[in-house]
């Protein structure tokens, strides 16, 4: 365990629906997301990153060329991949590809099967299952983690983040037999609170994007910001996206 002190971004991405209206696939309707996701973005400077991102957003913000693009009355808030336009997203990815953090990911493909006999469709035990998977490994490193989750309504709550984070120390400890001696904190914030969110969101975007729409552009622009991908139905092995 590193005697350091590291600060955990999370967000979502896609959605949990698989079954509509009499029982309608919505995903075969493209209606829904294929995939669920859940990442993090992983630093040890977060005051560093933060003041990097606010800057941008500050001059972004100032800046008359953009003054008559709707979607800026968005930007002014906060920053959000889908939603900003070309102009500030190229902007935010070339700040994202200098600073200094690692991302990692887990992806739940969408089996009806899976997620009716596993969760039955509830969407917090979807979003915890994610979670747990992707801590695992992850909480045994510092010495201190201070855990932010963008809040998504009855689904991302401290106690059911608690309940994730208890799971993954005991799997690790029941594969390794070795106690987690780090301390941990969850924070739940909305993303405009927290650049660092909004940074995560961006990251995220870029593996939705690989997954969805085989779009790897922006996937490989980050690539060496993003350590881990694991996709966890049906095979659970660790890879890329494809």
């Amino acid at each position: 365990m590193r005697r350091t002190k590291a600060y955990y971004y999370f967000d979502e991405a896609g959605d949990t629906a698989i079954l509509g209206r009499k029982g309608v696939n919505l995903i075969e309707k493209g209606e829904a997301s294929k995939m669920f996701m859940v990442g993090y973005l992983e630093t040890t400077k977060p005051q560093e990153l933060t003041r990097a991102l606010n800057d941008l957003h500050k001059d972004i913000c100032e800046d008359e060329l953009y003054a008559g693009i709707p979607s800026m009355e968005k930007t002014r808030i906060s920053f959000h991949a889908a939603k900003d336009c070309a102009e500030v997203r190229d902007r935010v990815f070339h700040l994202l590809k200098k600073l200094d953090f690692s991302y990692y990911c887990v992806v739940l493909k969408k089996e009806e099967a899976f997620f009716r006999n596993m969760f039955d469709f509830k969407d917090a035990a979807i979003y915890k299952y994610a979670v747990e998977n992707l801590l695992e490994n992850r909480l045994h490193l510092y010495s201190e983690i201070d855990c932010y989750f963008s809040s998504l309504g009855n689904v991302v709550r401290k106690d059911t983040m608690q309940s994730a984070i208890n799971s993954a120390i005991e799997r690790f400890k029941t594969k390794s037999c070795l106690d987690n001696p780090s301390v941990i904190r969850i924070f739940i914030q909305q993303s405009k609170e927290r650049p660092l969110l909004q940074a995560s969101d961006y990251v995220l975007w870029t593996i939705q994007r690989a997954y969805e729409k085989g779009d790897f552009r922006y996937y490989n622009y980050l690539k060496e910001k993003i350590c881990l991908v694991c996709d966890i139905i049906p095979l659970n092995k660790k890879t890329d996206p494809v």
